[in-house]
């Protein structure tokens, strides 16, 4: 290794395979520049922010645990020390993924789609409609009150708000319609 003392007193150590290392002059940041183009910074406040050339991928790790990954097409990833994760995708869609296995996904249209660990979801939609899907069945309920639930098993039930019933077997079949 060639190690050099700059007069600003920076010092640059340049490795046998092509690395370097540079020193700021007060020792707080260190720029190491890798031979394949990679390159790591240690900053002063002990973020490190590590450029991965291949991926075009920027990684920064924070000294309360906080890491922040950045991609070439602008999706950000934000890893929390308490195991959550936040996605923000280059269409500004945000998707959330928590420690206890529950997600949230935020679309930009205001849709909100809720997914807890045992499966079940719920999606909101900005109209006002909430869909909710469970292994038993899917229900779709509308902002004036009527709710349509498909079972399983195929069978549909529609609760209208005007108080009707009306319920079809798994062939389509109406067997129950009270007004």
């Amino acid at each position: 290794k060639v190690e050099e003392v700059l007069t600003d007193g920076r010092r640059i150590i340049t490795f046998r395979n092509g690395t370097k290392k540079e020193i700021s002059a007060d020792k707080r940041m260190t720029t190491i520049s890798f031979f394949n183009g990679d390159v790591k910074k240690i900053m002063p406040d002990q973020r490190v922010i590590y450029y991965y050339a291949d991926a075009q991928t920027t990684h920064t790790a924070y000294p309360d645990g906080l890491e922040v990954l950045q991609f070439p097409n602008n999706q950000i990833e934000k890893h929390y020390p308490d195991g959550t994760q936040e996605i923000v995708f280059p269409d500004h869609t945000v998707k959330c993924l928590y420690s206890d296995g529950f997600k949230e996904t935020f679309f930009p249209d205001g849709t909100v789609v809720k997914v807890k660990k045992n499966g079940d979801k719920i999606v909101a939609f900005s109209n006002g409609q909430k869909e909710i899907h469970t292994l038993q069945f899917k229900r779709r309920e509308y902002p004036d009150g009527t709710v349509k639930t498909v079972y399983c098993n195929g069978r549909q039930e529609t609760k209208y708000s005007t108080g009707r019933v009306r319920i079809k077997d798994e062939e389509g079949n109406i067997i129950l319609d009270k007004k």
